[in-house]
Order: structure tokens, then C-alpha cells, then sequence
């Protein structure tokens, strides 16, 4: 960086209060999407996250199949654990596990 005049302070002062300005932002969008993660849902919420209907929750529960936390007979849903669970459940495309093979092969 090359210094700067003693003219060239105000301009650079609205320069640095604009960054800190878009700083902020960005800081404050990341907080709020880090909140996101601890968001608790009962099982009617959890039921439209999923396009699932309550019963069918009920039984993969009961089956262990879904990520659930119960206090008393409630059921509750953390909304990160369940993205989580829908994505363990992507299914690989030919090329990735042709990809796979060749990586495996190479080693």
C-alpha cells in the first residue's frame, strides 16, 4: 500500500468506514445462519421440512431410522440434524462412482 497525504485522509477514512460497514454485514449474516443450527422443531414442523406426514415420522423414530431428541413424550427435531440425515441418504451419480473406482484403482 502506498502511503497516503494528509489530503488524502478523508477519503481514505469513508474507504475504511465502508469496509467495516460490509464487515459487519457479512458477520452479522454468518451469526445469524450459526442460530439456524440450534433451531429445535416439534414433530409438525419437522413433518413439513421433510414432506412427511406425522405417522410416518412416528415410525421412523420408533425404527430408529431418523435423528430425534424426547424429553417427557415429546419429540423434538434439531432442523442441522435433519439436513444432515437427508443428505447421508444421496445416492452417488455413474460418473462419481466411476470416479471413485479409478481413484481407488490409482492407489
Amino acid at each position: 500500500m502506498k502511503p497516503f497525504t494528509f489530503d488524502q485522509i478523508p477519503v481514505m477514512m469513508n474507504k475504511i468506514h465502508d469496509k467495516l460497514e460490509h464487515l459487519e454485514k457479512l458477520i452479522t449474516r454468518i451469526s445469524a445462519t450459526g442460530e439456524d443450527k440450534d433451531e429445535l422443531l416439534n414433530i409438525e414442523e419437522a413433518s413439513k421440512l421433510l414432506n412427511l406426514s406425522v405417522p410416518t415420522i412416528y415410525s421412523k423414530v420408533s425404527r430408529k431410522e431418523i435423528p430425534v431428541n424426547k424429553q417427557g413424550k415429546r419429540l423434538y427435531f434439531y432442523r442441522h440434524e435433519l439436513m444432515k440425515w437427508i443428505k447421508s441418504g444421496r445416492v452417488k451419480t455413474h460418473l462419481e462412482i466411476r470416479n471413485d473406482i479409478e481413484k481407488r484403482s490409482r492407489i
